[in-house]
């Protein structure tokens, strides 16, 4: 089986459980949940939830602790994209192929859906059978993550980066805000709910930190020729991003390989490396 076969499932996977830990949809608001729904449903190779899923799997931890923290990531990831897609962010009318959610729902509807996915995904972490305490630790990473000094702290400096050059330094801090803390995160997310050690947590987190930056990489060198935006590609020639990224997905690979049962985690590194638009 090759590896873009064994992504494909865990992402069914991934997409059969999203469905399963929505909420019900309640007559009086039908309209909000029906938009919910329609973002968080809509597929997608559900990195991030994975990612959370083969750590924990590493660890020796169980799927039924790790699930809820996984979809909980992911319907933080899918709120990030329908309010990127927002008239007064990208303004993007399709995503994957289907109109956006303000497109289908109106405006209105889409930032409360986007605000409805952000605080139901603690509402479901909090469900996993894990310790309090890892459900604890797992809630207050994930806030971090996703707020003002991770995610969205990463998409003020980005639209910065529409209008002015952003510096070197300020694009790796802008990348590593906007795209690496959620990676980060979703990899921290399984480790934690499998009570890894120190060790494993730090060898985790080089993982995380290397495919976090070699993704947004990539994605630049995917976007080339995208106008009035700074990108790697306004510092480093094509080949040089190139070099950049298998670098980093060695890195990537070797934080991990001494553990039994990585080569899923490493594929993926390399698939994450060299995928396509």
């Amino acid at each position: 089986m090759d590896f873009s076969t064994r992504l494909n499932e865990l992402a069914a996977f991934i997409d059969e459980e999203m469905k399963n830990r929505l909420p019900e949809t309640d007559p009086d608001s039908r309209v909000l949940f029906d938009a919910m729904r329609y973002s968080a449903e809509a597929g997608g190779k559900r990195i991030r939830p994975v990612l959370a899923l083969l750590f924990s799997r590493l660890f020796g931890g169980k799927d039924e602790d790790v699930l809820p923290f996984a979809c909980a990531i992911e319907m933080v990831h899918t709120y990030s994209l329908i309010h990127d897609d927002l008239p007064c962010m990208d303004n993007d009318d399709y995503r994957r192929g289907k109109p956006t959610n303000h497109k289908v729902f109106g405006y209105a509807n889409a930032v409360l859906a986007g605000d409805a996915l952000l605080t139901y995904a603690f509402e479901e972490l909090m469900t996993s059978p894990a310790p309090a305490g890892t459900k604890c630790r797992a809630a207050s990473l994930l806030a971090q993550m996703a707020g003002p000094n991770g995610m969205v702290g990463g998409q003020i400096i980005d639209g910065i980066g529409e209008t002015e050059k952003l510096s070197y330094e300020m694009l790796l801090k802008m990348n590593r805000l906007k795209t690496g803390c959620l990676i980060r995160c979703a990899c921290l997310l399984g480790a934690y709910a499998a009570g890894a050690d120190e060790e494993m947590i730090r060898r985790t987190t080089v993982y995380a930190d290397a495919v976090g930056l070699a993704f947004q990489i990539e994605d630049d060198i995917l976007d080339e020729g995208e106008e009035g935006k700074t990108t790697f590609l306004t510092y480093l020639t094509v080949d040089e991003a190139k070099e950049k990224i298998a670098a980093l997905t060695e890195k990537a690979k070797e934080a991990i390989s001494v553990y039994e049962g990585s080569e899923t985690l490493t594929a993926l590194a390399d698939y994450l490396a060299g995928r396509k638009k």
